[in-house]
């Protein structure tokens, strides 16, 4: 394993979620603001590893395997925290969309890796759209408190509607690559 600056990052990424989870739940005053702006932070390093490995050529198979697990952790276990402070129905169905999404996903992607045609299911633009609006709409339901007026977990939370939306379109377009050779290989069983 290289530990080049991507890596670095999405270790950075992994080593944050712990310390998220601990400004979450700690009773000490702006917590749910602490937590929040470490959550930004490490959501910021998904954009910023991506960015220098292509930059600078720091591309390997550890950083593309880890990258998208700490991105799926990151999502996941803040998701299940914003489930179990505010458990309205809808904050559920939710997180059950997006955590079903990006499960159905990575399988597929596994899947697709197995039969040699990984490339058709690449990140697309409809993924990168959702990821931006996931991670603004959970930082923002985190943060919770009021700024400036605004009503920030509110603003979050339309956010978070926005991101399960492209959840479902991105899963699609992702199932839609992925057809054909489900159907191959369906006939060939």
């Amino acid at each position: 394993m290289k530990l080049n600056l991507p890596n670095l990052l999405t270790l950075f990424r992994i080593a944050a979620i712990p310390v998220v989870v601990v400004c979450f739940y700690s009773t000490l005053p702006n917590a749910r603001p602490l937590a929040a702006i470490l959550f930004g932070i490490a959501a910021v390093t998904d954009f910023i590893d991506g960015w220098a490995a292509r930059k600078f050529g720091q591309t390997s198979r550890f950083g593309e395997f880890l990258d998208p697990v700490a991105d799926k952790l990151m999502v996941a276990i803040v998701l299940v925290m914003l489930v179990q402070s505010d458990p309205d129905w809808y904050v559920d169905i939710i997180a059950m969309i997006i955590i079903g999404r990006e499960i159905t996903v990575s399988a597929l992607r596994e899947w697709m890796a197995t039969i040699g045609a990984r490339a058709n299911v690449r990140v697309s633009i409809a993924g990168k759209v959702k990821t931006n609006l996931q991670m603004f709409g959970i930082a923002f339901m985190v943060y919770k408190s009021s700024f400036l007026g605004l009503d920030i977990y509110g603003i979050g939370f339309v956010l978070l509607i926005a991101a399960a939306g492209m959840t479902l379109w991105s899963m699609m377009i992702y199932l839609r690559a992925a057809w054909p050779f489900i159907l191959i290989d369906a006939e060939n069983r």
